[in-house]
C-alpha cells in the first residue's frame, strides 16, 4: 500500500467543496434551511484523528526497532488502511465545511455568526482528522530496503 499523496488529498478537498456548496445551493433553493452541522461533529472528528495517531504509535515503534513486544501485522496493516481512510474522508469532509461557508457567506443575507462558525469548525476537526490520518500513515511507513548491500551479498555468491 502506497501513502495518500498530495494530489488525491487536494482533489478529495475541492470534490467536497464542491459537493457541499452546490447541495446547500439545491437544498434552499427548495425552500428548506441550509445544512448546519452539529457541534458534535467537529469533537468527533478530533477525537477520532486522536484514536487513529494512538493506533498507529506502537506501529511506529516496531518499525523503528523500539518495540519490547512482537507486532502483529494484521493489525499494522488494519492500522495503515485506517490512517489511509481517515485522511481521504477528513479531506472530503474538510472540502464538503468549506464548501458550506462559503455558501453561507456568499448569500446577500449573511445568516448568523454561530452558523458559520459551526460549518468552519466542521472543516477545521475534518483538517485535524485528515492531519491526523497523514500522520499516522508515516508512523506505519516502513524504511526503505538497502538494495546496496543485497547486491554486494548476491555478487559474491
Amino acid at each position: 500500500m502506497k501513502r495518500t499523496h498530495a494530489s488525491v488529498v487536494i482533489a478529495f478537498v475541492l470534490a467536497g467543496l464542491v459537493t457541499g456548496y452546490l447541495l446547500d445551493l439545491a437544498i434552499v433553493s427548495n425552500g428548506a434551511k441550509a445544512i448546519v452541522p452539529p457541534i458534535s461533529l467537529p469533537i468527533t472528528l478530533t477525537g477520532v484523528a486522536a484514536l487513529v495517531v494512538a493506533f498507529a504509535w506502537p506501529v511506529r515503534r516496531a518499525v523503528k526497532g523500539k518495540a519490547t513486544k512482537h507486532l502483529d501485522p494484521f493489525r499494522a496493516m488494519r492500522t495503515a488502511v485506517l490512517a489511509k481512510a481517515c485522511s481521504l474522508s477528513g479531506a472530503l469532509i474538510l472540502g464538503f465545511g468549506l464548501g458550506i461557508t462559503l455558501f453561507l457567506l456568499t448569500r446577500s443575507v449573511v445568516p448568523s455568526a454561530s452558523t458559520v462558525w459551526l460549518a468552519l469548525a466542521t472543516a477545521i476537526g475534518a483538517a485535524v482528522l485528515m492531519a491526523g490520518g497523514l500522520v499516522a500513515e508515516f508512523f506505519c511507513t516502513l524504511p526503505p530496503d538497502d538494495t546496496d548491500t543485497e547486491k554486494e551479498e548476491h555478487a559474491h555468491a
